[in-house]
């Protein structure tokens, strides 16, 4: 009985620490349609844009249409563009920085270019689910 008590503590232990990643998770297919968890709210702690604009939110930002005067277009088009790489994710991170959403030093952020990367790939699979 006390073997069964310690591991039902141990699973609870583990749901309340790790239940909260995992709600914050998101998916998104590649082109080999395999589905990969993207977790852009738990960037390193080095990176400096840990405490700003997330990337998943950048790129909802931008298709609701919030950096249009920055030079990104919204919805399908910004779809499209991303799809033909006519806009990548640093042409995202200089508008948002533009639009004094993001500090500059984001532009040299590896870590949050990727995750923006990673959005921008996903962003089809997202529009096609509203």
């Amino acid at each position: 009985m006390k073997l069964v008590t310690l591991i039902n503590s141990a699973l609870i232990f583990a749901s309340i620490t790790f239940v909260p990643g995992i709600a914050g998770a998101q998916t998104a297919t590649s082109n080999s349609n395999e589905t990969i968890a993207i977790n852009s709210n738990n960037l390193p702690s080095n990176s400096t844009s840990a405490n700003n604009f997330q990337p998943f939110n950048l790129v909802t930002f931008a298709y609701q249409g919030g950096l249009k005067q920055h030079g990104i277009p919204s919805g399908e088009t910004l779809i499209s563009e991303t799809q033909n790489k006519k806009i990548i994710a640093e042409d995202l991170v200089k508008a948002a920085v533009n639009a004094d959403k993001l500090p500059s030093e984001v532009l040299n952020d590896q870590n949050y270019l990727s995750s923006v990367n990673l959005q921008l790939n996903a962003l089809p699979d997202y529009a096609a689910a509203d």
